[in-house]
């Protein structure tokens, strides 16, 4: 292998296993094991600037499948002995869950609304006008055409989207927006000297990263770089839905402040914040910070040598590119919904975009922050959903291995770990990337939201 010029050792990397993995066509462990391959490179990449010596990096494809399904693994204690699974599911998310999945439109072909928080559910039933329940959202959009349902569903500020084969989405005019992109795009949006890593022990020692991100894509990109050692601080408004699940599983080695945009004093706060971090991470739809003044060139200026991120459903280009969506759309776009064995539509057995998808956007950061570090500069890292639900499509599909294959009970106990706090007793994945001289993991665990003050630990950096 080949980086920036120069060949890597041969045993450098080692990719164990292949799929299937999981009861999917889709070869969802080999796709995920590759990114996380790429993040120890770059890590690795950064100890060499740092250090000097490079590490020996392993991933096995059965545990990078396990980390697409880390919130699904996760299992809380009982006070009789026993761990439940599912432990923060509420009747609410259960029925709207009942509710997201594809149903026939009157053309023949599927749709996929998705109602899995309560506004997005109210706006999807005010377009279909009927009760919430799985009988009548079936009855209603049969009584729709595919692509009316889904224009009317974005001009709602909903989401859903038509379940396309990959080939229809590849002749979509989207689909070629994305094709013609890199899976992590990376630009130079800004001049700045040369920013060197800070001291510390680990990779990412001294790095300050905000995560304006939730529900799931972007807290996987920072609770990544909180892996290698960045003080990460989320930061959200306290009336911002969110879901608990989520929040417990991908908040480990963060802090959690609560500030609102909409509010002066708060803007304020962040942009104070911004001014000694290092990344700027957010999960909003193209465009929609810049009128709070936290677009990327407008950060680049307040805060020369800034890392910003993009993370999106459809990616920034292309005519749907300010519509609102998450994995269930990514899946239906791109094809993979398709791939499922049955009658029906169905989704892959993992939130395979999401995760990639968050694993892809830490890789952008790794890169960005070595080339500032060599060469300086502010630079913008794009990552969507869907580009990242074709590169897993790229990836080619199996026969369909059938329901038995799967991750067993002792095989994903030997990769979790216990902590408590004040969600209880969890066990929950822990990194499944293997570096030699620096080992992923995290500071802290289960941090409450709202929990920390909007301020960074340590000494001010600035200039």
């Amino acid at each position: 292998m080949r980086i920036r010029g120069r060949e890597l050792p041969a045993d450098e990397i080692t990719i164990k296993g292949q799929d299937p993995v999981l009861p999917t066509r889709i070869k969802i462990g080999e796709a995920a094991a590759d990114v996380l391959a790429g993040i120890g490179i770059a890590v690795t990449d950064i100890h060499e600037l740092r250090t000097g010596r490079r590490q020996q990096i392993s991933i096995d494809v059965r545990h990078a499948a396990a980390a697409c399904l880390s919130t699904r693994l996760m299992r809380k204690a009982e006070a009789d002995g026993s761990w439940t699974k599912d432990p923060f599911m509420t009747p609410a998310m259960r029925h709207m869950r009942t509710l997201s999945q594809p149903w026939q439109c009157k053309d023949g072909r599927w749709f996929y609304p998705q109602f899995n928080l309560q506004h997005l559910h109210d706006r999807v039933i005010g377009v279909l006008g009927c009760e919430s329940t799985a009988e009548a959202v079936a009855s209603a959009i049969a009584k729709w055409d595919s692509d009316d349902l889904e224009q009317a569903i974005a001009a709602a500020a909903a989401c859903g989207a038509v379940v396309r084969s990959n080939a229809e989405w590849l002749e979509h005019p989207q689909g070629r927006a994305l094709a013609g992109k890199p899976v992590v795009e990376i630009t130079k949006i800004g001049e700045s000297d040369p920013v060197p890593f800070p001291e510390g022990p680990r990779p990412l020692s001294g790095i300050r990263a905000l995560d304006l991100t939730r529900i799931l894509a972007g807290p996987i990109t920072s609770r990544t770089l909180a892996e290698h050692g960045a003080d990460v601080l989320m930061v959200t408004a306290s009336d911002l839905p969110q879901v608990l699940e989520h929040v417990v599983d991908t908040s480990h080695g963060k802090r959690s402040t609560y500030l609102d945009v909409r509010k002066v004093d708060d803007l304020s706060t962040l942009k104070g914040l911004v001014r000694d971090a290092d990344v700027f991470s957010q999960g909003y739809r193209p465009g929609a910070l810049v009128k709070y003044g936290l677009g990327p060139e407008e950060l680049a200026k307040e805060r020369p040598g800034i890392v910003y991120v993009s993370i999106s459903c459809y990616g920034d280009g292309g005519p749907f590119s300010d519509r609102r969506g998450w994995e269930q759309m990514a899946q239906s776009c791109t094809g993979l919904c398709l791939e499922s064995a049955g009658p029906r539509p169905k989704l892959a057995p993992a939130a395979v975009c999401d995760y990639t998808t968050g694993y892809n956007g830490a890789y952008g950061v790794l890169l960005a922050l070595a080339r500032r570090a060599r060469e300086g500069g502010s630079y913008h890292v794009k990552v969507s959903l869907c580009q990242s639900g074709m590169f897993v499509y790229r990836h080619g599909l199996l026969d369909h291995p059938g329901s038995e294959v799967g991750l067993s009970d002792d095989e994903v106990g030997r990769i979790m770990m216990e902590g408590r706090g004040s969600y209880g007793t969890l066990r929950n994945l822990a990194p499944v990337l293997r570096l030699s001289e620096t080992s992923p993991g995290w500071s802290t665990k289960f941090p409450v939201l709202g929990s920390s003050p909007a301020e960074w630990v340590g000494p001010d950096r600035r200039p």
